[in-house]
Order: C-alpha cells, then sequence, then structure tokens
C-alpha cells in the first residue's frame, strides 16, 4: 500500500465541511446533558423520594448500555411512540416532520447527563457541607447557598472530568453516522468512496479530532490555572 500525503490534504479540507455538524451535536449534547446531569446529581443528594430511584436507575442504565445503543433505541423507538400516540389521538403530527439529528440530540444529550451527574454529584460532594450550612446560617436560601457557595465551588473540582467529558462527546459523536447524519467520520468515510483511499481519509479524520481535543485541553488547561490563581488569593 503506497501512502498518498496529497490526498490526506484534500480530504482534511473536505472534512471541514462537517465540521460545524460535529460541534453542533457535541455542544448541544454536553449543554443539555450538564442540566440533566445536575437535576439527576440534586435529585441524589437530597434523596428525593421516587425521583431518587428514577435518578439512578437513569444513570445506572445509561453508564452500563453503549452509546451506539442508546442512539438506536431513541431513533426506532421514539418514532414509533410518537407515531402511535398521533394515530391514538387524532394528531396531524408524526415522527416524519422531525428531523433525523433531532433524535441523535436526544440520544446524546440523555447519554451526556448520566456521566455528568456522576461528575457534579461528586464535585459537590467534594464542597465542605459546613459552607452550606454556614450560607444558611446567615439567611441565605438553599437555592442562593447552592448557585453562590456550592456551585462555583462544584465546577472548580469538576472541571477537569468535565473537559474529559465534553471529549468524549466529540469522539461519540461519530456514531451519529449510523443513523445517518453526516458529521466528520461519516464525511470521511464518503470522501473516501471516491477512490478507496480509506486510510488517507481517516488520517485526515484523525488530525481534525486530535486538533480539537488539543484545543479543548488547552482551554481547560487555562481554566484551571484561572480557577486556581482565585483559589489562592491571585490575581488572573
Amino acid at each position: 500500500m503506497k501512502l498518498d500525503p496529497a490526498f490526506i490534504w484534500e480530504a482534511f479540507v473536505k472534512l471541514l465541511s462537517a465540521l460545524p455538524t460535529t460541534l453542533y451535536i457535541t455542544g448541544v449534547s454536553v449543554s443539555a446533558g450538564f442540566a440533566i446531569g445536575t437535576i439527576a446529581a440534586l435529585v441524589r443528594i437530597y434523596r428525593i423520594p421516587v425521583l431518587r430511584t428514577i435518578a439512578a436507575f437513569y444513570v445506572t442504565f445509561i453508564r452500563g448500555t453503549p452509546m451506539l445503543m442508546h442512539l438506536f433505541l431513541i431513533y426506532f423507538g421514539l418514532p414509533a411512540l410518537i407515531d402511535t400516540l398521533s394515530s391514538r389521538f387524532g394528531w396531524s403530527f408524526s415522527s416524519a416532520q422531525i428531523p433525523i439529528i433531532a433524535f441523535v440530540l436526544i440520544s446524546f444529550s440523555l447519554t451526556a447527563g448520566a456521566y455528568m451527574s456522576e461528575v457534579v454529584r461528586s464535585g459537590m460532594l467534594a464542597v465542605d457541607r459546613g459552607q452550606l450550612e454556614a450560607a444558611l446560617a446567615i439567611g441565605m436560601t438553599p437555592i442562593q447557598a447552592l448557585r453562590r457557595i456550592v456551585f462555583p465551588q462544584a465546577l472548580a473540582v469538576s472541571l477537569p472530568n468535565l473537559s474529559n467529558s465534553l471529549i468524549g462527546m466529540l469522539h461519540g459523536s461519530t456514531v451519529a453516522f449510523t443513523v445517518p447524519v453526516v458529521e466528520v467520520f461519516g464525511q470521511a468515510n464518503i470522501v473516501a468512496t471516491t477512490n478507496w483511499k480509506y486510510f488517507e481519509a481517516f488520517i485526515a479524520a484523525a488530525i481534525l479530532y486530535w486538533g480539537i481535543t488539543v484545543l479543548i485541553e488547552k482551554t481547560s488547561g487555562a481554566l484551571e490555572k484561572r480557577i486556581s490563581l482565585y483559589n489562592r488569593g491571585g490575581v488572573a
């Protein structure tokens, strides 16, 4: 096999057209997952009846099953549920009106939510409970204490794991091509079919993913450094 460096560059340029889709899927999934994970973490920490059991089952089920399975369950199961309800209640709406990427975003958000729930929960538990009690003692409401005292410190503790979750979702977005949604990995497959140079196309995709990963790591490292300066009483 002879490597074609020229085609690696050609493929790399063509892959850039799919980059916005990859970043969109990753950004929306991580943002929604963070919100879902925070709610699930709070429910479990404060032991809310019934909801605590549901949240625990959700986290263990998602973390115990493959990401691709979540996508297929949503992609095939949710349209069937929507169409059944539409038929029963006489709605004009059907699953065919929903863009495929919406099912991808729902699936990935649920996946990210389960993993981020554990990240957020561990970060919150790492904050000294005495600080929360002191905040309540001076008249703060529980919500104010969480927002002003607990969450900022929990976020600082959780930042490395949150960045790892972001990188994980970036790499996990490759399974979207199975439904199919054309992101970077999917575009690499399409580009390679023009002359069967899959090796070169995947090298180009690997370089692109690696570059984004390095950017995330550098940004996370800069944020960690800034936060550590504040924690030591320094000036950022």
